[in-house]
């Protein structure tokens, strides 16, 4: 047998006959020969893509059957496509889109109520169901974060939890702003919307909110906006009314123990899958993220829409380039439009501090083998499946409608989670290919491996390994696997990011607007 019959054949994936790129599955050596009928001629990193065809300076660069990027410069067959070769084009990716609004809205198939799938969850006296049962320390500013912490600690030192097996934990949900401030506009009501979204999430049985007394960000005033008076599920209290930090501290563990009483009577109780409302994240991506980890994960959301369920998909500068896509899903044309007009708000935004859509990918990114914001933003669309989009929010809104949805958000992590969360989800999911180190509190986050090989070295903090459906596991089987595991852990089961103790850290409400 010849040595030519015998060497291995090299590892590439094209994702669509309309592709003029391959991905690499293993690293690819200078002089490779592939199975698209090229030869390499530069190495070509795994994860990263060459090209299949010759690409002339200024053409598109073609990838999921949809353009990531322009040639900056000829760009022979075989050649490795990356930063040195590929970029946004004259228009910085602002080159005309079909949106076609409502071309692909096709209703789902949905699962008959009798017949949908349950976990056991909270539910609580509004109607909602959590999946977790925390009592929560919330700040109306920076100023009283110190205090909400040394309350939280104070209850975690006492061995007082002990006494409330039912309940998950006290958590300080601390942040930087609540003051310096307007009083009015964008960025008031967005954290308005975040800390009443928070003290309202169905994995919340109580919570308190503790204030400075003099900031901003008024509790009262919230309050009055809400409707809301204390309770024994919603008490507030501020430093300077208690007298001080010691006085504060003790009251706030008095208070905080009377809310334990009341979260501890929270008995699961078997629900349907409907109940669910899922966020839907990706950090850390990767070459892989949209060919195993984003998809099998779309598929697991249109399982949870078609049981009546609702996924909720972020991150607006990591749908950029992929918009498109979106707006032919949309229900009406007034969703469609909805979600172009954030858009455009983006595209003004980066534009007044300087900066542009392409800022994202980050170097991570980049060197697990994405290359544009465009490529990057269509592996992140995969996570949001396959059917209707029913309505596209604003940060921290209530979420309301079932089925598919869309939250503006930032693509950091932290602060579009937190924005989710404040919307009413009660599971996350997140896709990582480099390996994001992120839980969620009072969300479980389920962490889910792009590529075998991170998978292999963070297993401690993964859940899922998406790695293999490269090595032949469907993208369906991999979907239903992630559908099971989600009815598992709203049922009560851990995820890494719980057993290692994460989501003390991830309340980062998103900040917009001047600090004076």
């Amino acid at each position: 047998m010849s040595e030519t019959m015998t060497r291995p054949q090299p590892r590439t994936l094209v994702l669509s006959a309309e592709d003029n790129v391959a991905v690499a599955l293993a690293n690819l050596d200078v002089g490779t020969e592939t199975p698209e009928g090229v030869t390499t001629s530069k190495r070509v990193p795994k994860g990263h893509k060459f090209a299949t065809r010759a690409i002339e300076t200024g053409k598109p660069v073609i990838k999921f059957g949809q353009i990531i990027g322009f040639a900056t410069t000829d760009i022979p067959a075989g050649e490795w496509v990356h930063e040195h070769n590929c970029g946004m084009g004259i228009e910085n990716g602002a080159f005309a889109r079909d949106y076609d609004f409502g071309a692909a809205a096709i209703a789902p198939q949905m699962v008959p109520e009798t017949e949908r799938p349950t976990f056991e969850g909270f539910r609580r006296s509004n109607g909602k169901v959590g999946t977790r049962n925390y009592v929560g320390i919330l700040t109306s500013v920076n100023c009283s974060a110190t205090v909400a912490k040394f309350i939280a600690d104070a209850v975690n030192r006492s061995g007082m939890l002990d006494e409330f097996p039912g309940v998950d934990g006290v958590v300080p949900f601390v942040h930087g702003t609540g003051c310096g401030m307007e009083s009015k506009g964008e960025g008031f009501d967005i954290l308005k919307r975040t800390q009443w979204g928070y003290a309202t999430n169905p994995n919340v049985g109580a919570v308190l909110l503790v204030g400075l007394g003099c900031e901003v960000f008024q509790i009262g005033r919230m309050k009055e906006i809400y409707n809301i008076t204390d309770s024994e599920t919603f008490q507030t209290m501020t430093i300077q009314e208690s007298g001080g930090t010691r006085k504060s501290i003790e009251k706030g563990l008095e208070r905080v123990r009377e809310m334990l009483h009341v979260a501890q009577r929270a008995r699961r109780e078997t629900v349907s899958a409907s109940e669910l409302t899922l966020a839907l994240q990706c950090g850390g991506s990767d070459g892989y993220s949209g060919i195993t980890a984003n998809p099998a994960l779309g598929i697991a959301a249109d399982i949870l829409v078609r049981n009546g369920g609702t996924a909720i998909l972020s991150e607006t500068p990591e749908i950029y380039g992929a918009e498109h896509l979106l707006t032919r899903r949309a229900i009406s044309r007034e969703v469609g439009e909805k979600l172009i007009e954030r858009i455009h708000w983006w595209e003004d935004y980066t534009e007044r501090n300087k900066g542009e859509m392409n800022n994202n990918p980050s170097p991570g990114n980049k060197l697990g083998g994405l290359t544009t914001i465009l490529e990057k933003s269509l592996g992140a669309a995969a996570k949001g499946g396959s059917t209707p989009l029913t309505a596209v929010y604003e940060y921290a809104e209530q979420v309301t409608e079932k089925g598919f949805v869309f939250m503006d958000t930032p693509g950091f992590d932290p602060v579009s989670a937190t924005g989710q969360v404040a919307g009413g989800a009660n599971l996350l999911t997140f896709s990582t290919g480099r390996g994001s180190a992120y839980g969620c509190k009072p969300v479980p986050s389920i962490k889910l491996a792009t590529n075998s090989d991170m998978y292999a070295r963070m297993s401690e903090d993964m859940d899922v390994n998406c790695g293999d459906i490269v090595e032949g596991v469907s993208i369906e089987d991999k979907g239903r696997e992630i559908f099971e595991l989600l009815l598992r852990v709203a049922s009560g089961e851990k995820t890494k990011s719980e057993l290692l103790g994460y989501g003390d850290n991830e309340f980062v409400p998103w900040q917009v607007g001047a600090t004076m």
